[in-house]
Parts: structure tokens; C-alpha cells; sequence
């Protein structure tokens, strides 16, 4: 059974059309796995069995009629618990949130598009309070740890969802990404993750981070992150913001990387530093991608003046979503979250538009940039897994997530796609990230850079083992829902 909830989606939905098992058969098996590795890992605020199976009863008597519903008809999906479900409370993370009081009533558009292909929700995965950092831990549901090592962080703010996906508990989830919480938890957990352009996948409610939260695919490879991307990408009417439509598939990218105008940066110019691990194993792929064809460049783009910008616009951000707090229930938000939203709330409206023009001509350089560079491809963290429990590495000096995430958030600002895929582990068995960043609008063509890294068996790392259990008060076990 175990080896049916590692299937990729791709190779679920081959098993359904052939009749080899049923959404029943590997529904059955993801929500044991997730039993499996929760007490270890943390990743589920919750699980809903019941209403998993029924819904998979359901697909199975459709691809019994040959009349499956959808793209992802019968295949589990996990959902990131700030995307509102029908039905179901939207924590957030945060022992503000009474669970009583905010059963959604209708679903967030990424969760539309799933129920209406089909998909099999098996749980909300945790995030930190509100999404606001880099790794996920909680007020509400304490640490979730990473599938590699339980004494590491799985990275956030997506991190329930990285981890259950690594750990074989399902083979897509949906994530967001404000700063880099789709790729950083990818890149932790070795999974494959993607922020799409901006406007792809439709956002509603609004995010409080207004664009530099996009919601994107996690999955174990290239190939399902763009199936789950088909499915996210169709249109809704409730979103003022997003593009037009995407006018094609992106399962069906260009064969093979030859003749792509590839610019490295393995330390933007010098300005991070990376573990030489990391450095190595990046280097390594991107030298395999001009074994392919691929025109490599090593080049650097110019993203100076980047930090100040983002933290005016993600404290202004942190305010705008904690804003209804009143004293009770700020003396129930993390520490470090109410230190955030005091900076936020001193933000004038001067500051806040001087960022906006910084991170207008971030996007600009940016622009002129992929002018000459279909692609850029640089580490998507200059580490690996660092302690869980903690929002910057032991030891580092450093303030705030962003010191670590160098290579993540500067993409939000731009807008742009930015996947990360896994290129090996470090001698401590933790994964290494490959970023992939394109230009505005350029999803297939980062995805086609991803297919070709998976292709090539350049991207992909071994499973981890089954994970050892955590023994801290850090171990939160979700609640079924109720009917």
C-alpha cells in the first residue's frame, strides 16, 4: 500500500484509465501514510478520512463509467491551511482564529479548480501563524519537521505541505509563496516547487501581502507540478488582479533545454555566501545543463537596494493582516510576529510608496535582464536544513528569515516564476535546491528547464527514510473534521 501513496499523479491517473486500482485503493493508502508520519513530522493541521473516501468513491464509480470529471479525478491533494475550503476552518496557524467562528463558505479559487477536476482533499498542511516566516512552527500547531532529519526545519511558510509530499503522504499539494514559502520548504524537503508568474493561478480572498503572494503546485516532480498548474491556472471570476488565462498546457513542454540562453548566478555577484556543498552541487547541475545544449552563462543579475523594500512591504503586510487584533489576542501572537507587525504599523504611507517604486525598478532591471537570459538559475538557498524550532540558523547573527532566503523573495518583488527542484544532498543526507527563474509570463519555459533536469536524472533525490519520532511537546496531532 505504502508504495501506491508514492505514486506521482501522473502515474495515478495511468493506473485509474488501465484499471490497475482505484482512487479508493490509493486514497486508502495516502491517508494511512499520512497517519503514518504526522506524530513524527507535523506536517497536517488536519485530516478528513471520511470525506476523503466518499470523494473517492465517487471517482471511482466515474472512471468506472469512463467519464472521469477532470484532470485530477481520484488524486489526493493536500491544501495549505490559508487557502479558505468549503466547509472546513481556515486557522492560519494562530490561536487567534476560533474554528467555530470561520468555516469558509466557499472556496479559494485554487481550491475551486481541484474539487472541480476531481481532486480527493485529504488535509490542510500547517503553516506558521499567518504565513510570515521562512519556516513553519505555530502558536496553534507547534514544529513541523523535515522528513530527512526531524531535528530540522522543513522550511516554510509551506513547510506542511514540503514535508507530507517528501514523506510520500500524497503526491500534489497547493502552497503559497510571499517571499519564497513554495521554494524554500521545496528546496528543504527535496521536493519540487513552483511560484508562478503572478495573475497564472487567481488569488482570492486578497492576500494582506497584496503580489508578493502568489499560490503555486508542490510535488514530487516537474511533471505533476505542472498537471496541478493546468488545473490552478483556470480563470475566476472573483479575481479583479490576474492575467489572461494561460492559452496552452503546460504538460507539454518543449523537448530538452538546447539552444536556451541560461544565466547562472551562483552567489549574486558575490554577495551571498553558500555553503561550499550547496555550491558545488548547484554548479554541478548547471554543468550537465551545457552537456544538454543549454547556452550557460555565468552572469549576475542586479538586484541591489532589494531588502529594505520587502521588509516595508511584509510589515506593512504583517499590520495589515493582524489589524482587527485586539490586545486579548495580540497576547496570543508569537512574539517575534507582534515585533514584525509594530514595524509594519510604523510604516508611513511615504515609506511604503518608495518601496513600491524600488520594487518597480527591481522589475525593470529584471526585464532588460531576460532580454539576454531566457533563464537564470542560481541555489535556491545557500543552505541546507538548518535547526527546527527557529527562525534563523544557530549561530548566524542573523535578524529576520529574509537574511537566509537571499535568493527567494527578490522574485516576488519582480513578480516573476521561480521553481526550485533538487540537484543531490549534503554529506548530512539533507537536500540542496536549484532555482529556476524566468521571465514574466515565461512558466513554460522554466518548467521546460525543470523537465529537462528530471529527464536527465539531474534533479530528484532519494526518498527519505521512514521518519524517527519526534519526542518534544512540539508534536500536535490533527482533528478529523466534523460533519
Amino acid at each position: 500500500m505504502r508504495q501506491l501513496a508514492r505514486l506521482s499523479a501522473v502515474r495515478m491517473l495511468d493506473g485509474y484509465r488501465k484499471g490497475e486500482f482505484s482512487p479508493v485503493e490509493v486514497t486508502e493508502a495516502v491517508l494511512r501514510r499520512c497517519e503514518e508520519v504526522q506524530p513524527a513530522l507535523n506536517a497536517f493541521v488536519r485530516l478528513d478520512a471520511d470525506r476523503a473516501l466518499d470523494a473517492a468513491r465517487a471517482s471511482a464509480e466515474r472512471w468506472r463509467r469512463g467519464r472521469p470529471a477532470g484532470l485530477l479525478d481520484g488524486v489526493p491533494v493536500s491544501v495549505k491551511d490559508l487557502l479558505p475550503q468549503h466547509g472546513v476552518p481556515t486557522l492560519r496557524g494562530s490561536r487567534t482564529v476560533d474554528p467555530a467562528a470561520r468555516l469558509a463558505d466557499e472556496d479559494a479559487p485554487a481550491v475551486a479548480r481541484l474539487r472541480e477536476h476531481g481532486a480527493v482533499f485529504t488535509g490542510r498542511t500547517t503553516t506558521p501563524e499567518f504565513g510570515w516566516k521562512g519556516v513553519t512552527d505555530s502558536p496553534l500547531t507547534g514544529i513541523t519537521r523535515n522528513p530527512y532529519d526531524v531535528g530540522r526545519t522543513a522550511g516554510g511558510s509551506s513547510g506542511g505541505s514540503a514535508a507530507a509530499l517528501a514523506a510520500g503522504a500524497g503526491p500534489l499539494s497547493v502552497g503559497t509563496d510571499g517571499g519564497g514559502s513554495v521554494r524554500i520548504p521545496a528546496a528543504c524537503c527535496g521536493v519540487f516547487g513552483l511560484k508562478p508568474t503572478y495573475g497564472v493561478v487567481p488569488v482570492y480572498p486578497a492576500s494582506a501581502f497584496g503580489t508578493l503572494s502568489h499560490v503555486g503546485p508542490m510535488a514530487r516532480d516537474a511533471a505533476d507540478g505542472a498537471l496541478l498548474l493546468d488545473v490552478l491556472g483556470g480563470a475566476d471570476p472573483r479575481d479583479w488582479d490576474r492575467a489572461a488565462p494561460p492559452s496552452g498546457t503546460f504538460r507539454d513542454p518543449a523537448e530538452g533545454v538546447r539552444g536556451l540562453r541560461v544565466a547562472f548566478s551562483p552567489s549574486l555577484g558575490g554577495q551571498v555566501a553558500v555553503q561550499p556543498q550547496v555550491a558545488v552541487a548547484v554548479r554541478r547541475a548547471v554543468e550537465a545543463l551545457a552537456g544538454l545544449g543549454a547556452h550557460v552563462t555565468e552572469t549576475d543579475p542586479d538586484l541591489t537596494d532589494r531588502v529594505d523594500a520587502f521588509h516595508t512591504l511584509w510589515f506593512s503586510g504583517v499590520a495589515h493582516v493582524t489589524r482587527a487584533l485586539g490586545p486579548a489576542q495580540l497576547a496570543l501572537v508569537e512574539p517575534e510576529l507582534r515585533a514584525v507587525r509594530a514595524a509594519g504599523e510604523r510604516v508611513s504611507a511615504r515609506e511604503y510608496l518608495t518601496a513600491r517604486d524600488a520594487r518597480a525598478d527591481l522589475g525593470r532591471r529584471m526585464g532588460l535582464f531576460h532580454r539576454r537570459h531566457d533563464l537564470l538559475v542560481t541555489p535556491t538557498l545557500p543552505l541546507t536544513a538548518f535547526a527546527a524550532g527557529v527562525e534563523v540558523p544557530p549561530g548566524s547573527g542573523l535578524r529576520r528569515w529574509t537574511g537566509w532566503t537571499p535568493f527567494t523573495y527578490p522574485f516576488n518583488m519582480t513578480t516573476q516564476p521561480a521553481a526550485s527542484v533538487p540537484v543531490g544532498l549534503d554529506a548530512e543526507g539533507l537536500p540542496i535546491g536549484l532555482q529556476i527563474v524566468g521571465a514574466r509570463f515565461a512558466d513554460a519555459t522554466v518548467l521546460r528547464l525543470a523537465h529537462a533536469l528530471y529527464a536527465a536524472g539531474i534533479a530528484g533525490v532519494p526518498a527519505p527514510e521512514p521518519p524517527a519520532t519526534a519526542t518534544d511537546s512540539s508534536r500536535w496531532r490533527p482533528e478529523p473534521l466534523a460533519d
